[in-house]
């Protein structure tokens, strides 16, 4: 099994706080999502971005894979994790962060690496399974739900303990709610998933607001440009109305995510982040130049 430097994966120093790890996740998975990404290989690169993410993300994952990371590991060096490592004296993690590969975007895959390092950590038993629940009793785990799952409401896949089983999401169901799958638990006991929004490279959830930050060059934003932009049910035409500025918020309405009972749906808003293209030529260079003495004259 070979050692992954989760930093290098993401583009980011060792000390990197947790505003900059999030950063370089969401330039990288933007730029590498399977549905938006032409490059050869971009679905592996979209995976170990998601899966480097879901290590540094939370403080205990990350303290764990520091200190095994300490010990002078390098990428593709053979690492074997000691049976019942507990990083930095972490009392483990819910089984469930992995179910149906949870973590970032739902995108599933997670290495050999990675899951032995955490799984293991998991009641302190190689393998992983459910910690200290007796026989007949409630098993509690966290269950991180694709956004997708929660707009639409569907049945996902999960694997407990080298079993499969069908969990209905039902749609618009809020973190915090739990799934109750009868008997499925250790010692025959029922299983309760507790649900947890996974992250997704595209959207952050604010109530039942979906926000999405959208590039644009300076001539759309300065003259209007109608645009596709991506919404968990599909992708839509959004109009930018000219003289549009950096950080103006449109709103596609009903595009984020349901209510129970038929009550109306939160919006997607959308935020427009303006980003000038490179110049990669002569053509090019001359464009910008005039545009600087354009406006040298208004100002």
């Amino acid at each position: 099994m070979q050692f992954k430097d989760y930093y290098a994966t993401l583009g980011v120093e060792p000390g990197a706080g947790d505003a900059e790890i999030k950063t370089a996740y969401r330039r990288l998975a933007r730029k590498y999502h399977p549905d938006v990404s032409k490059e050869a290989g971009a679905e592996e690169k979209f995976k170990g971005i998601n899966e480097a993410y879901e290590a540094l993300r939370d403080p205990e994952k990350r303290a764990a894979y520091d200190q095994l990371r300490s010990q002078g590991y390098r990428p593709g060096d053979e690492v074997n994790v000691p049976p019942g490592f507990n990083g930095a004296g972490a009392q483990g993690f819910d089984f469930g962060d992995m179910f149906g590969g949870g973590g970032a975007a739902g995108a599933g895959g997670f290495s050999d690496f990675f899951e032995s390092l955490f799984r293991q950590r998991a009641g302190g038993r190689p393998g992983g399974g459910f910690a200290g629940a007796a026989p007949n009793q409630d098993t509690r785990a966290r269950f991180a739900v694709p956004l997708e799952a929660v707009y639409a409401g569907e049945s996902r896949r999960i694997t407990v303990n080298g079993r499969q089983l069908d969990v209905r999401i039902p749609k618009g169901i809020r973190p915090g709610q739990v799934i109750r799958l009868a008997g499925q638990g250790q010692g025959g006991g029922n299983l309760l998933l507790e649900v947890d929004y996974a992250n997704h490279p595209q959207f952050e959830v604010d109530g039942r607001n979906v926000l999405h930050t959208l590039s644009v060059t300076p001539w759309q934003a300065a003259l209007g440009a109608t645009l596709t932009v991506p919404t968990l049910g599909g992708s839509v035409e959004l109009k930018i109305p000219a003289g549009s500025e950096a950080g103006r918020r449109l709103r596609l309405r009903g595009r984020g995510l349901p209510q129970a009972g038929g009550a109306a749906s939160g919006d997607q808003i959308v935020e427009l982040e303006i980003s000038a293209p490179v110049p990669v030529n002569e053509a090019q260079r001359q464009a910008y130049q005039k545009l600087a003495e354009a406006f040298a004259q208004t100002s």
